[in-house]
């Protein structure tokens, strides 16, 4: 194990206490791999999960385990009209499973998330039975206003661009705080508690995932 691995075990272990004292259970895993087969084994099969656009998610492995599994997984992206996406999203908020990452959290254990339509913040908000973050351990801020810097700075910008929108950070690299018409920084919502005991769960993983 490297210095940089020991360092984050170390960390996770206050980041787990600090969720549990917000109603919220955390988990810390060495790798991807590791972190794919405990999120496995905690879905049963048959299962409806759905999932918000995360490149933290993608890059585990955990999409591609569960496409090879047998689960309902709901696509919303496969939606051909409008109203089709709009089903499609009525069943993702009330499936059983939801899966997505977060923008920044803090040591902490309060998690800041930006959005633009707000299906994905509606979603770990309320909505789908359990709630689980594939969170690397790259997206951690010491405070919550540290967390706000990330998500918006560090964030945004590569999800801009890898969305193809028309906004200055898309162009520069860096948030510009603009009120553009391809904005996606429409709702930024903290999350510093769970209502529901056990319904979010945070997968800590030592790597570097998504932005």
């Amino acid at each position: 194990m490297t210095n940089r691995q020991l360092a984050f075990e170390k960390a996770a272990e206050g980041i787990i206490e600090n969720l549990k004292k917000r109603n919220m259970e955390g988990y810390y895993f060495r790798d991807s791999a590791s972190c794919v087969k405990a999120v496995l084994d905690m879905i049963p099969e048959g299962s409806s999960i759905s999932w918000g656009g995360s490149a933290s998610v993608t890059e585990s492995g955990v999409m591609d385990a569960l496409k090879r599994g047998n689960y309902k997984l709901i696509d919303r992206t496969m939606a051909k009209t409008p109203e089709e996406g709009r089903q499609l999203y009525g069943q993702a908020v009330m499936a059983d499973y939801y899966l997505m990452s977060t923008n920044a959290m803090t040591y902490d254990g309060e998690l800041v998330n930006i959005d633009g339509n707000g299906n994905r913040v509606a979603c770990l908000i309320h909505g789908p039975r359990y709630v689980f973050l594939i969170v690397g351990m790259n997206k951690l801020a010491s405070t919550l206003e540290g967390a706000f810097e990330r998500a918006r700075t560090m964030a945004c910008p590569p999800n801009a661009v890898r969305l193809d929108k028309q906004t200055p950070c898309a162009k520069t690299g860096r948030c510009h705080d603009c009120l553009a018409p391809d904005s996606f920084c429409n709702q930024i919502v903290v999350t510093r508690r769970s209502g529901h005991a056990g319904r979010i769960k945070v997968f800590l993983v030592a790597e570097d995932l998504g932005f």
